[in-house]
């Protein structure tokens, strides 16, 4: 497929899940952005590393070909974890290697570079949760915001730093691409369940799906997922206590991000924000712990749904 696209505002953006991969191609301007294809494809992560290389290649060309392409726009790839220059091993490696990733046979490979070998140009890439922020950020529920975190709260849990310059959204990486971590804040390094981080007690171990799955699991040996164990929380104890240690868990967490960060908006994402419960009972467990008199940052559900990531991934070029 030829390099030089005809028209300079299309983009081609990918948002590489836990379980699914997403691509598009749209037309961005300063409304919204025109949706010109779409394709999906589970992720398969269990199948390995040069597998996922090898999806998300055939995905970008897949979706080209569908919005009648004959020339690769430019590509931007939201994807989990950051980049590292040193190897495993802890010597140094002459290209960027994936650090952080909840789909670990990413970590300590050069998904990167290989994937942009694989497409034969170049890619923008960044972290999903900020993808995900910054498309709010830029098209949805924090369009008017100076500054705003934006949440992944899902199979794992993440997050993303925006702040606006010159009216124009733009993420905050930080100076080790690690800003926004959110979920490996540690709440509890001694007691806490062992994370894939190789720590104990992060948020992430006590906010995302999987987590609340299997605390449920371990109180009463069923198996429920997130949606089945909230819809029963109201006549099941245990689920009740469930949800009420997550409320909990959600209302420090967050706090401390807006201890820290203080951004005019924060806008909740992933599987999670729909669970009714973050906005009924979510502000006041936030605002238990934080250091003011009042909480004047709006906590809102993202009005980009799940293609917020992809869209913002599509911004990164």
């Amino acid at each position: 497929m030829a390099r030089e696209p005809v028209d300079d505002a299309l983009r081609l953006g990918v948002d590489l899940g836990g379980t699914k991969l997403e691509a598009v191609v749209v037309r961005v301007g300063r409304d919204q952005p025109q949706v010109l294809a779409r394709v999906r494809a589970p992720t398969e992560r269990d199948e390995g590393y040069e597998h996922i290389v090898e999806a998300t290649a055939k995905l970008i060309t897949d979706v080209a070909a569908q919005a009648g392409l004959h020339a690769l726009p430019p590509i931007g790839v939201g994807m989990p974890g950051s980049v590292t220059s040193r190897r495993t091993d802890g010597t140094a490696s002459h290209v960027p290697l994936i650090k952080n990733s909840n789909t670990t046979c990413l970590n300590g490979r050069p998904f990167r570079s290989d994937l942009t070998e694989a497409v034969g140009r170049p890619i923008a890439f960044a972290n999903d949760a900020n993808c995900f922020a910054l498309a709010e950020a830029t098209y949805g529920a924090a369009r008017d915001a100076r500054t705003a975190f934006g949440v992944i709260v899902g199979t794992g849990v993440g997050g993303g730093v925006v702040f606006r310059e010159s009216g124009q959204a733009r993420v905050w990486d930080g100076a080790q691409g690690i800003a926004g971590e959110w979920g490996h804040v540690v709440l509890d390094p001694s007691g806490g369940p062992p994370c894939y981080c190789g720590r104990r007690g992060c948020v992430e171990q006590y906010l995302s799906g999987p987590a609340i799955e299997r605390a449920y699991e371990k109180r009463t040996g069923q198996r429920r997922s997130v949606p089945e164990i909230a819809a029963r929380a109201t006549g099941d104890a245990d689920a009740g206590a469930i949800l009420d240690a997550f409320v909990e868990a959600y209302g420090r967490a967050l706090a401390s991000v807006i201890n820290i960060l203080d951004p005019d908006s924060i806008v909740l994402g992933g599987g999670l924000s729909n669970l009714d419960v973050l906005y009924d009972r979510g502000p006041a467990a936030v605002a238990r712990w934080i250091f003011n008199d009042e909480v004047l940052t709006k906590i809102v559900k993202n009005s980009l749904g799940d293609s917020a990531g992809v869209l913002g991934a599509a911004l990164l070029p």
